[in-house]
């Protein structure tokens, strides 16, 4: 499988679409919001830099990234109005002069047009991102899956499967950190913001249930004759979900990085229907798989 052509998010405004249903991964952003502020702006008063380059390496197609770069843009022109400690000048000065610059980065074939058709809602508003590979050691000499049944780590897992999972993890996300340390500027920071585990059980219900689910909507296609059992048996997920532990362990070992601050949080079903007052958690679990 060509994961660069076929693992992009699905694009347009449609019913089954990324921007129509991608607000768990709102929630999620937003859980992490005052992390980014406290972040860019002691950032900002630190350096005081009249050029200010901002990333989003997983922009995807939705309208979440202009939401994050609309909170990054008001958190630096909210910073008071105070001496530097590097600059005479107020930082005022400094943030009314200095210059914005934005970067999208996704996977080729990602729907950018869907992001550059919201930017008149975006610039109105401001008036008022790493791959993960299939480990190949879950297939065996013939490519024929250790994993049939599921398609990401489960109950009926063998260990080398889940080992095998752990070291593609620990290859790619080095290699993420590599390759970020290329890109940020000396004394710039880097917040990331994804799915994980709180404990050492790779089975649990935040990470696991998905999956599941998906893979009994292949099993039920197979079962209706529209999708061969052969190809849901070649096919597992190119995911992993760390542990506070690893991430910690795996940043210290590459080196490119000092881990200023980590904070772990759920999305609960009670506390998102509460918040978001439309569709039930359930539906909107089942339109993200």
């Amino acid at each position: 499988m060509d994961i660069e052509k076929v693992f992009h998010m699905t694009g347009g405004i449609g019913n089954t679409s990324y921007a129509k249903n991608s607000s768990l991964q709102k929630e999620a952003s937003d859980k992490v919001k005052h992390i980014i502020i406290e972040t860019v702006q002691k950032l900002f008063v630190e350096t005081t830099p009249k050029s200010i380059g901002i990333a989003d390496l997983g922009c995807s197609s939705g309208p979440n990234t202009l939401s994050i770069i609309k909170d990054i843009f008001e958190a630096i022109q909210g910073i008071p109005n105070s001496p530097s400690p590097n600059n005479d000048n107020n930082n005022n000065n400094n943030i009314s002069s200095s210059e914005f610059r934005v970067y999208l980065n996704d996977l080729p074939t990602n729907d950018f047009n869907s992001i550059f058709k919201n930017l008149p809602e975006f610039h109105s508003l401001l008036r008022q991102q790493g791959n993960n590979n299939v480990p190949r050691a879950v297939y065996d000499e013939e490519g024929r899956s250790l994993n049939k049944g599921s398609i990401y780590i489960s109950e009926s897992s063998p260990e080398v499967v889940v080992e095998a999972y752990f070291k593609q993890f620990q290859e790619d996300f080095s290699l993420f950190l590599r390759s970020r340390s290329e890109e940020v500027v000396l004394g710039g920071r880097m917040v990331l913001i994804f799915l994980g585990r709180e404990g050492p059980s790779h089975v649990d219900r935040g990470n696991s249930f998905f999956w599941k689910i998906l893979y009994r909507s292949f099993a039920t296609l197979v079962s209706k004759g529209e999708v061969e059992e052969e190809k849901v048996d070649s096919y597992d997920v190119h995911f992993y979900a760390a542990s506070r532990e690893e991430i910690e362990d795996e940043v210290r070992k590459e080196g490119s990085f000092e881990l200023e601050r980590m904070e772990m949080s759920e999305i609960r079903e009670r506390n998102y229907e509460e918040s978001s007052g439309k569709e039930s958690y359930g539906m909107v679990v089942a339109k993200t798989v």
